[in-house]
C-alpha cells in the first residue's frame, strides 16, 4: 500500500536517518523502535503524508487512506461521543446513498444508470466496511474500551485534561479505521485495562498498523515486525520484541566476527604495502593491494551505546521499620469520597505497585503516601529519619523553559556536595548538552532532567507516579535496574507491566474506595484476582479469590502473603513501640559519637569548664543509650515472641 525508497531526511547539518526503504503491506503490524531523538515519529510523519523526504520516494496506492495518532491533540470543544463520531465517514456516505438513489429513481436503465448502481454499490460497500447504521455503538464500543463510562460520553472536550484528550484522539482514529493505522506513543496515557483492551483491537485489525512505542509489553502483543532505527540506519526484523532482540544480538555477534576478521585481513595487506612499497619487483603487486583497500566496503563493528544512561541512586539515610502509615484516612473531592477509613502502612524496602483502572484513586492515594495531599480526617504518619520525593508528570511541566540544563539543575540541588555536572552526566546530558535551554528539549530529555532534579539528593521514600512516560527503551532499562538495587522504599503507578513485574514485590489494587495490599509480585496478584495476564482483555476485578489448584508456587506465596498479614497485625503496637524506641536510641547514639568527637579534640582542655561539661553531657547520654538498649532489646525479644506465636496460629 505503501513504499519508500531510499528516503534521507536531515536536520540542518545532521542526517536523521539516510536512504531507508520500507514496505507497508496490508495485515502487517510494524513496531518502530529506538532511542529518542532517531527519527520514529519523523518516519511516522512520512508515511502519513505530512512531510516530505529530502531525498528518495514515496509511493501510496491511489485509494489507501491513512490515520496518524501523534503525542500533541487540538483543543476542541463539544460532547465526547459526537466528536468521536465525526471521525466516520458514515453520516457523508449515508448522504452520498441517499442522493443516489434518488437519482437512480429518476434516470432510466441505460450506461448512465449502470454507473449510478455501480456508484451506489461502491458508496455501500464502504458504508457497511465503516459500521453503518450501527457506528454509535461501535464508537461506545471503542470509548468503553478506553476507560469513559457513559456519564463521560456527555462531558464537555473542554473538561478533559491531556490524557483523556489523547484517548479521545485514539478514539477518532480507531473509529475510522484507516488503511494504514499510525500510532505514536499510544500507551502512555492509558491504564493497565486501556492497554489490553487496545491490545485486543490492534491485534485483530484488518488493515495495516505501524506503531512508535517503548512498551515492550504492547509491542509483544500486537507486533509482527520491529523496525529499529539506530544511528541514521533503518533495520527490520520479523517477529515481535522478544524476536528482535534475539535477532538483534545474533546479527551484532555476525557483524563483530565479520569486521573482526576483516581487520585481520586489512592488517595483513597493510603490512604487506609498507614492506615491499619501493621494491620495484613487487611494484604491481603492492599497487594491486592499494587498490583493493580502496574499493573495500568496510565492514563497521556494532557501536556500544556511550550515552547510556547510568542512573545511580545516592545512598539515602536508613529509616525506622515503618516508613509511612495511613490511618483512618478520609480524602473527598466535593461530592465524591475517594476513601473513607483507609489504613496502609508500607515497611523499608519494599517495592510497592499501586493498580487499578483510570479514576479508581492511584494517584490519591500515592500522593497522600508522599504526603502532597493532606487528608481530610485520620493520620498520615512518617517514619523515623524518612526523606520523601515525588516525581508526576507536572514536574515536567514546571520545568524553567528558559534556563539552561545546568542552571535548572544547579537551582535544586546543593553544589557544595553534588556536582550537577556529574549528575547530569548520569542522565546523558554531556558536553554542550548541558547549556542548552530547556525549552528546545525533547519530551523525554525533559523528563530526564526532572527525574535528575528529584533524585539528586538521597531519600529513602521515593513515589513515582508514570516515571517511564517518554523515556525510551534503554532509559527504562537502566531506570528499572536502578529501582531494584535501590535500598529504600518505593511506591510506584506506572501502565509498563513489564516495569512492575521486574520492580514491585507487593501490589496495592485500588478501587472501590479501597486499597487492598497483596503481598507478592505482579503473578501472584494476577493468580489472587482472576487476572489472566494472557487475555487480550485485563478484567477490573480487585477481590482476592482462590489461587487455581495445581500451582504449587502460588499457593505457596499466598500462604506466604496471609502469614505476613497476621503477623503484621498480632505485632502491630509492639513494633510501634519499638519503632519510636529505636528512634531514640539512634539519637542517643549519634549524641555520644558527637560528644566523643568533642573529647578527643585538643583545644577543649584549653577550657576547664567546657571539659567538665562535655563530660557531664558525655556521661548522661551514655547513660540514656544504654537504658534505650535494653529497651530496645526487650521489645525486639517480645515482637519475636508474639512473630513466633503468631505463626504457629
Amino acid at each position: 500500500m505503501i513504499s519508500l525508497s531510499d528516503v534521507t531526511v536531515a536536520h540542518g547539518a545532521r542526517v536523521l536517518f539516510k536512504d531507508v526503504s520500507l514496505r507497508i503491506d496490508p495485515g502487517v503490524r510494524i513496531a518502530l523502535v529506538g532511542a529518542n531523538g532517531v527519527g520514529k515519529t519523523t518516519l511516522l510523519e512520512l508515511i502519513a503524508g505530512e512531510r516530505q523526504p529530502d531525498a528518495g520516494e514515496i509511493a501510496r496506492r491511489r485509494d489507501v487512506t491513512v490515520g496518524a495518532m501523534h503525542q500533541e491533540v487540538a483543543d476542541a470543544s463539544g460532547p465526547v461521543l459526537g466528536e468521536v463520531m465525526a471521525a466516520s465517514p458514515v453520516p457523508a456516505l449515508e448522504e452520498q446513498l441517499s442522493l443516489l438513489a434518488s437519482r437512480i429513481a429518476a434516470t432510466s436503465p441505460g450506461p448512465e444508470q449502470d454507473a449510478l448502481l455501480a456508484e451506489y454499490g461502491h458508496a455501500q460497500d464502504r458504508f457497511d466496511h465503516h459500521g453503518g447504521y450501527g457506528v454509535e455503538a461501535e464508537a461506545r464500543r471503542i470509548l468503553g474500551g478506553l476507560g469513559f463510562g457513559d456519564r463521560d460520553l456527555r462531558r464537555d472536550l473542554r473538561e478533559l485534561s491531556g490524557g483523556w484528550m489523547m484517548r479521545v484522539a485514539l478514539a477518532r482514529l480507531l473509529l475510522a479505521r484507516p488503511d494504514v493505522l499510525l500510532l505514536d506513543e499510544p500507551t502512555n496515557h492509558l491504564d493497565l485495562d486501556s492497554i489490553r483492551w487496545l491490545e485486543g483491537f490492534v491485534g485483530g485489525y484488518e488493515g495495516a498498523v505501524v506503531v512508535a512505542s517503548h512498551d515492550r509489553d504492547f509491542i509483544n502483543a500486537v507486533a509482527n515486525r520491529v523496525v529499529e532505527l539506530a544511528r541514521g540506519v533503518v533495520t527490520s526484523y520479523n517477529g515481535d520484541y522478544e524476536a528482535f532482540v534475539t535477532q538483534r544480538e545474533a546479527r551484532a555477534a555476525q557483524l563483530e566476527a565479520a569486521a573482526a576478521q576483516q581487520a585481520r585481513q586489512i592488517a595483513h595487506t597493510e603490512r604487506f604495502i609498507e614492506r615491499f612499497r619501493y621494491k620495484a619487483t613487487k611494484a604491481r603487486q603492492v599497487q594491486s593491494r592499494i587498490k583493493q583497500l580502496n574499493k573495500l566496503e568496510r565492514i563497521a563493528a556494532p557501536e556500544t551505546d556511550s550515552m547510556r544512561m547510568r542512573l545511580r541512586f545516592p545512598p539515602p539515610p536508613r529509616a525506622g521499620r515503618d516508613v509511612v502509615v495511613l490511618e483512618g484516612v478520609r480524602k473527598a473531592y466535593g461530592d465524591v469520597t475517594v476513601y473513607d477509613k483507609l489504613d496502609i502502612a508500607l515497611e523499608r524496602g519494599q517495592k510497592v505497585a499501586l493498580v487499578g483502572p483510570n479514576g479508581a484513586g492511584k494517584s490519591t492515594l500515592l500522593k497522600l503516601l508522599a504526603g502532597v495531599l493532606p487528608p481530610d480526617e485520620g493520620e498520615r504518619r512518617l517514619g523515623h529519619n524518612v526523606e520523601v520525593a515525588y516525581y508526576a508528570q507536572h514536574q515536567v511541566d514546571a520545568l524553567n523553559l528558559d534556563r539552561t540544563v545546568l542552571q535548572e539543575l544547579s537551582s535544586a540541588v546543593d553544589i557544595s556536595k553534588v556536582n550537577p555536572r556529574d549528575v547530569l552526566g548520569a542522565f546523558r546530558f554531556s558536553g554542550d548538552d548541558v547549556d542548552k535551554r530547556v525549552g528546545v528539549l525533547s519530551g523525554g530529555e525533559r523528563a530526564r532532567l526532572a527525574l535528575a532534579k528529584l533524585l539528586a539528593r538521597p531519600v529513602n521514600l521515593l513515589c513515582m507516579d508514570e516515571p517511564t512516560n517518554h523515556l525510551d527503551m534503554p532509559s527504562r532499562d537502566v531506570l528499572e535496574d536502578a529501582l531494584v538495587a535501590y535500598p529504600g522504599t518505593v511506591v510506584l503507578i506506572t501502565h509498563d507491566r513489564h516495569l512492575i513485574r521486574s520492580v514491585a514485590d507487593t501490589i496495592v489494587a485500588v478501587g472501590g474506595g479501597r486499597a487492598t495490599v497483596y503481598l507478592g509480585d505482579f503473578e501472584y496478584y494476577a493468580e489472587r484476582t482472576g487476572l489472566d495476564l494472557d487475555s487480550a482483555y485485563m478484567p477490573e476485578a480487585l477481590a482476592p479469590q482462590d489461587a487455581a489448584p495445581g500451582r504449587k508456587d502460588t499457593v505457596r506465596k499466598r500462604e506466604e502473603a496471609e502469614r505476613r498479614n497476621r503477623i503484621h497485625r498480632e505485632t502491630k503496637d509492639l513494633r510501634a513501640r519499638l519503632e519510636r524506641v529505636e528512634a531514640a536510641l539512634m539519637e542517643a547514639e549519634a549524641e555520644v559519637a558527637d560528644l566523643d568527637r568533642a573529647l578527643a579534640d585538643p583545644d577543649l582542655y584549653e577550657d576547664g569548664h567546657a571539659v567538665r561539661e562535655t563530660l557531664t553531657r558525655h556521661d548522661a547520654a551514655k547513660d540514656r543509650a544504654a537504658r534505650l538498649l535494653e529497651d530496645w532489646l526487650r521489645l525486639s525479644e517480645a515482637v519475636e515472641d508474639a512473630t513466633a506465636r503468631a505463626e504457629t496460629h
